[in-house]
């Protein structure tokens, strides 16, 4: 018998080997336990020991028993699956965990899962948690796993089990004759799980892979205690009554249409509009911080992204080329190559730095089907890009300046509480380590001096250099990435980019990259979804509707105070349809415009307006004058 030595806290044993975690802690009286850590490593009581090892148990208190537990409910919804379906006609994908719960990709012979079908399949695994069976771990021999997912029909299982490592171990969990092939951790009953609700079905291709069959992945969300689960459930809830895609239909702002692409973006009228808003404000603010405005083509000579390094590292990414005269053209996937050739247009003196140049660059990127989400990932897309050439004496100035005017934006915006993250050098590295120093305490000192809090993602930089992310908080707490600083030893070296010194010798500048809103598309998602669709005023498409109660009688008076309002670039539009008064209200306030102006006889004899705001309801009486003051004054305030 071999014996091994098993640290618990401060306790420590010596069992046999091959013991259970299980078996540890009920010999020292631990019987609340779901798990236990070891190092950084999750394990199960149904685990046996095969060496010397130091744990700490996990109980429901310690976050870490969440992902526990609800690895288990992945595998009673398989359960429920197989025993409503029948269990040769369900193929078992993968059943990870999430963030909030946990999801399993499955095919169903002859059936399509769709939402009406989650509360039978809840029922069906309440029934399970109920039952309270135990669970069981084994592990097979390689062929012997094989032969036996073989003779079920698990299919998906046969494939995990062919890329599966010689040497590691190849287990299954199960309960009540149902196996499922799975490294753990599980829970050690069914009857140990928390507070469970199944939310929605959504398409994956197996394996990520476009070529391979479309799976269905059931989600589901999982708490141990009931009010966090409501809570979590209410917060799904209006998030999918911000949904930015419902939005985008309903106010008429954008399409993505099969018949034009997946992934492409057709900006309706009202949605061209917010956007012009947003690219004059983003053009105005640049201007007045010295960047220099370009504008790059679409397409680049395969030449140039391979000086770049896109072909070698990216080209997956990348659109088919074309072939032009029997040389390659790219579509581009970024702007930097374009910006870098501006720069060499002509020798750069160190008084010319630092150099900022900066584009509204559209730009397409091949992303697979399945991770296409409305405007938040597209295959084509505008970046707020800028690119930032300077010396290393003015790199500290320059991030600092870069970073202020990052939050500043953002703020004009409504936002106010940010996250910083600081990616440092990884493994891989390219550039000196003096470089990587000076750009890095650059990044912290601009981040301390504007007096924001940040995490370092240690190693989690670029093998080109390192960045600051900014996640911005939005109106239900989820934070959304959009901001993003981010040094480049790379591409200098490779475009051989140089600027006369002081001492009137050639040097290599250093370049940042630099977005603020990451891309247009992605904002106006990230707007959308903060606000709810009811946009601030100086932002929204339509600014002001009038509505005449009788079209004829009133109608003149109404294309008086359009003509008033544009003239003032008040963006207005009239409602002269012959329906009723209160359907037209009702069609404005549902439209989210924020101002909207009733015409009667008594407007009409006195030439006033009687003003209805989407916040502050009925405002009575004023003036046109007075009502257009109003307005202007808010707007210039970007309330």
């Amino acid at each position: 018998m071999e014996v091994i030595r098993v640290k618990v806290n401060d306790v420590e044993l010596h069992v046999e080997k091959g013991t259970t975690l299980g078996e540890v802690f009920r010999s020292i009286k631990i019987d609340k336990a779901v798990g236990a850590k070891a190092g950084s490593r999750i394990i199960d009581l149904l685990t046996p020991i095969r060496e010397d090892l130091e744990v700490t148990p996990i109980f429901k208190e310690d976050p870490e028993s969440l992902d526990i537990m609800r690895h288990t409910l992945s595998h009673i919804m398989a359960q429920a699956l197989k025993e409503l379906y029948g269990y040769k006609k369900v193929h078992l994908g993968v059943g990870p965990t999430t963030e909030e719960g946990f999801y399993y990709d499955v095919e169903v012979e002859g059936h399509t899962i769709s939402s009406e079908d989650l509360p039978a399949i809840e029922r069906k695994m309440r029934e399970i948690v109920e039952r309270n069976y135990p669970l069981f771990r084994k592990e097979l021999e390689r062929e012997e796993a094989i032969g036996y997912f073989t003779e079920l029909g698990e299919k998906y299982k046969v494939e995990i089990i062919n890329r599966i490592e010689e040497g590691e171990v190849i287990s299954l969990y199960g309960q009540n004759g149902f196996t499922d092939l799975c490294r753990g951790p599980h829970v050690p009953s069914t009857g140990m799980v928390g507070e469970f609700r199944l939310t929605h079905v959504a398409g994956a291709y197996w394996l990520g892979d476009s070529k391979r069959p479309m799976l269905q992945r059931i989600y589901g969300v999982a708490f141990w205690d009931k009010e966090e689960l409501e809570e979590r459930l209410r917060f799904y809830e209006e998030a999918k009554k911000r949904d930015h895609r419902r939005l985008g239909r309903e106010l008429e702002l954008f399409l993505i249409e099969e018949e034009v692409g997946a992934g492409l973006v057709l900006w309706l009228p009202k949605g061209a509009m917010l956007r012009k808003t947003l690219e004059d404000y983003w053009k105005e603010e640049h201007i007045k911080r010295g960047y220099q405005l370009v504008y790059t083509p679409h397409v680049g000579n395969a030449r140039l992204w391979q000086t770049s390094g896109h072909l070698d590292y990216y080209r997956p990414n990348m659109f088919s080329p074309m072939e032009v005269e029997q040389e390659e053209y790219f579509v581009k996937p970024m702007n930097c190559p374009f910006h870098i050739a501006v720069y060499k247009s002509k020798l750069r003196s160190y008084k010319d730095l630092p150099l900022k140049l900066a584009e509204l660059g559209t730009v397409y990127r091949y992303e697979m089907s399945g991770v296409l989400h409305g405007l938040m990932r597209v295959r084509g897309f505008t970046q707020d890009d800028a690119h930032i050439i300077c010396t290393p004496e003015q790199v500290e100035g320059v991030i600092h300046e870069t970073l202020e005017f990052a939050v500043s934006m953002l703020k004009d915006f409504g936002f106010e509480d940010f996250r910083v993250y600081i990616s440092t050098r990884p493994a891989d590295a390219i550039g000196s380590q003096e470089q990587w120093e000076l750009a890095e305490g650059s990044l912290k000192k601009a981040v301390e001096k504007i007096g924001i809090d940040y995490e370092i993602d240690q190693g989690g930089g670029a093998f080109y250099g390192p960045k600051i992310d900014v996640k911005i908080r939005d109106a239900i707490g989820r934070l959304w990435q959009c901001s993003t600083i981010q040094f480049d030893f790379n591409l200098p070296e490779r475009f051989d980019m140089e600027y006369v010194g002081q001492d009137n010798k050639r040097h290599r500048p250093y370049m940042i990259h630099r977005a603020i809103f990451g891309s247009l598309e992605r904002f106006v998602g990230i707007l959308l979804e903060h606000y709810a669709g009811l946009l601030p005023l100086w932002l929204s498409p339509v600014q002001v509707r009038l509505i005449p109660i009788s079209p004829e009688k009133h109608g003149g008076y109404a294309l008086e105070v359009e003509n008033h309002l544009k003239n003032r670039n008040i963006r207005v539009e009239r409602d002269m349809r012959e329906e009723r008064l209160n359907a037209r209200i009702r069609d404005a306030e549902l439209q989210k415009v924020p101002y909207i102006l009733v015409f009667g006889d008594k407007e009409l004899e006195s030439k006033t307006l009687s003003v209805r705001s989407k916040k502050e309801g009925n405002l009575g009486s004023m003036t046109l004058e007075a009502f257009t003051s109003l307005l202007l004054e808010r707007i210039s305030r970007r309330e």
